[in-house]
């Protein structure tokens, strides 16, 4: 009997995006709310039945909005870019990346990229957090930097980049409490 061997074939593009439970527990909550208390009216007769089916109609259909909305939002990796998926979609040239981190942003862990010009996206997917964990979360950013380290090509040169100054105009001398100029 023969055995075949297959070789593994690298895929031509990844697709990261939130997770359905990610899209759904941050609404949950709100939801949980909103339908006990309607639930409650409805008990003690203070709402008419086709009020209670309007609001909750109403909710069940916003959890459904954010479900498809947060199928589009992610990240995608192909040869030569990385596309970010959100409000509107960017592409960013693997050549023009300078580092691949993850740092914390209100409570939860993201993938950021640093680009040549001192940009930095935040990526919305992979994400992990309080109400959004994913347990893949790791390896995704090591897929991610993996992906930077084996496409941004040979001729790639790390950039120093300026240091930017966040919160208003340099401080002159270094003295805080100096007046401006």
């Amino acid at each position: 009997m023969e055995q075949l061997q297959v070789e593994a074939v690298p895929p031509e593009r990844i697709r990261y995006r939130h997770t359905r439970l990610q899209r759904v527990l941050p609404v949950l909550p709100l939801l949980v709310v909103v339908g006990g208390t309607t639930v409650i009216d409805w008990v003690t007769l203070k709402r008419a039945g086709s009020e209670i089916a309007e609001s909750l109609g109403m909710w069940a259909a916003m959890v459904l909005v954010m479900l498809i909305l947060g199928q589009y939002f992610g990240v995608t990796l192909t040869e030569s870019t990385v596309i970010v998926h959100g409000l509107r979609r960017r592409t960013i040239r693997w050549s023009n990346v300078q580092a691949i981190r993850v740092e914390r942003f209100h409570g939860t862990q993201v993938v950021v990229i640093y680009e040549a010009g001192g940009r930095r996206t935040r990526l919305r997917a992979p994400i992990t957090g309080f109400l959004c964990w994913d347990r893949g979360f790791e390896e995704k950013f090591r897929t991610i930097d993996s992906w930077w380290r084996d496409h941004r090509g040979p001729d790639w040169a790390p950039v120093l980049v300026p240091e930017v100054q966040c919160g208003g105009p340099p401080v002159p001398d270094g003295d805080p409490f100096a007046p401006p100029a």
